[in-house]
């Protein structure tokens, strides 16, 4: 019964998320059904004490990450920079290679610290013409989106400065460069099976054609002309990518391993754990850079804009911040309650651990239709248990850094995952046209993961 009493709080937040009302709202009250059931008086204690508590703890780690990476985006692609970067690989690639190109674009915005909202947004106006003029089926537009914007760019390859790659650094000390040997091999995997599924795809849709009546279509052809240079549009991308580098590096030398800092009209010292903020200072630091060289590389394209164009960008770190901190303090809610300690205690009949910790991770990332929000959930309730039983079998935190990661990425796509309901938005789209194909997709992420730790064992690569 203590199983069914958790789980009662999990479908709910399941099921008003798929219907698309604000988790911000439900999740507080998700979290206190099971309570309610469980010991009515502890609502108000659960309520300030735990929930709000930790949902706090995520905006006041993660909330500079989500601000600095929304307002990045939005610069890049006001500047121009996503444009030009985007015109630049579809000559690399070839106009004919459609899906090649359009997986290949997203996935540099994406791995240059654009948000895979954004990259969305500036992206589809060219995917429209190139799957017109390669007369390739308009329902395959948002697997091929998401192919390149939120799968081995988001958590697989080392170094991306998306938040899924980050969070796991604080509970597990390391940066977001872990174990990059397989993460490579599982962001290639995962690249070279979704590009060969999605072609596959394409050929067998015949004479099909990119179909007509469609919605969202662009009023006109995209400018290709007044738009900067690629060398100089990608200089920001690089820059964030170097510098998170660089930082990740320098920052434990420069702080050691505690960090005290004693003000003069504070009472008690302000210790840091540095190695738990290494990977989020690096990442601040980047992107901060990251702003400010757009800013200066086309201040007069963006200047009369910048406060209008900035606000939208505020407004939707704010909301993703809240979102996700509100699914994380559901979380330690739920990890708190009996109901999921028996969970917890079945799971542990799987005796690998890093099975153990994807098959939690990506369930619970499902459950939630959300990477972030499901890792965070994850890693609030068993980050202990995951790093015993690491240390227990001698596997290195970096490889339960990647994989959890990667986890987080895998089931999350389902239906009412945000990510998902966003693209097919833009493209003008259905669940019943397109959702199909993103479904395989998720499969092939997911799979990726248990391909990752089959090399593990197999090699002993990190």
């Amino acid at each position: 019964m203590t199983v069914l009493i958790a789980l009662l709080g999990l479908a709910f937040l399941m099921f008003v998320a798929y219907r698309g009302f604000s988790v911000i709202l439900f999740a507080p009250i998700a979290a206190l059904i099971p309570v309610l059931l469980t010991d009515p008086s502890a609502i108000p204690t659960v309520f300030t004490g735990l929930f709000m508590e930790k949902a706090v703890f995520f905006v006041k780690l993660y909330f500079p990450i989500f601000l600095l990476g929304a307002v990045f985006g939005k610069l890049i692609e006001m500047s121009g920079f996503a444009r030009s970067i985007t015109v630049a690989i579809i000559k690399l690639v070839g106009a004919k290679r459609a899906i090649l190109s359009i997986v290949l674009v997203a996935a540099v915005l994406c791995y240059g610290g654009v948000s895979l909202f954004v990259v969305v947004f500036a992206v589809y106006p060219f995917a429209v013409e190139m799957f017109r003029a390669a007369r390739i089926p308009k329902r395959l537009m948002p697997a091929t989106l998401a192919l390149g914007g939120f799968s081995f760019t988001m958590d697989a390859l080392p170094g991306t400065p998306q938040i899924q790659n980050i969070i796991p650094t604080a509970f597990f000390h390391t940066t977001a460069w872990a174990a990059p040997w397989l993460g490579t091999i599982g962001g290639v995997f995962i690249l070279v099976t979704g590009v060969l599924y999605l072609q596959w795809r394409a050929a067998r849709a015949g004479d099909e054609g990119y179909g007509d009546n469609h919605l969202n279509e662009p009023d006109a052809a995209v400018d290709t002309v007044h738009i900067p240079h690629w060398a100089i549009a990608i200089l920001p991308l690089i820059a964030v990518g170097v510098l998170n580098k660089i930082l990740t590096s320098v920052i434990p030398a420069v702080f050691g391993a505690t960090n005290t800092v004693k003000l003069p009209g504070l009472k008690d010292a302000i210790v840091t754990q540095v190695p738990a903020m290494t990977g989020v200072w690096a990442l601040e630091g980047a992107l901060l850079v990251g702003v400010l060289l757009v800013v200066a590389l086309a201040f007069k394209t963006i200047a009369s804009r910048f406060a209008e164009g900035t606000r939208p960008a505020i407004a939707g770190a704010l909301l993703a911040t809240l979102n996700t901190g509100s699914e994380y303090g559901f979380g330690a809610v739920i990890a708190a309650l009996p109901g999921f300690l028996v969970a917890r205690d079945a799971l542990r009949v799987i005796p690998d651990p890093l099975i153990n910790a994807a098959i939690a991770t990506t369930t619970l990332a499902g459950i939630t239709g959300s990477a972030s929000g499901g890792l965070g959930i994850a890693l609030a309730s068993m980050a202990d248990q995951f790093i015993a039983s690491a240390h227990a079998a001698g596997i290195p935190l970096e490889v339960m850094h990647r994989i959890t990661a990667m986890a987080s990425g895998g089931m999350d796509d389902l239906p009412h995952n945000g990510a998902v309901i966003t693209v097919l938005a833009v493209t003008g789209l259905t669940h019943r046209q397109s959702y199909g194909d993103i479904f395989v997709i998720t499969l092939m992420k997911t799979f990726a993961v248990f391909v990752v730790i089959g090399v593990y064992y197999a090699t002993g690569l990190v």
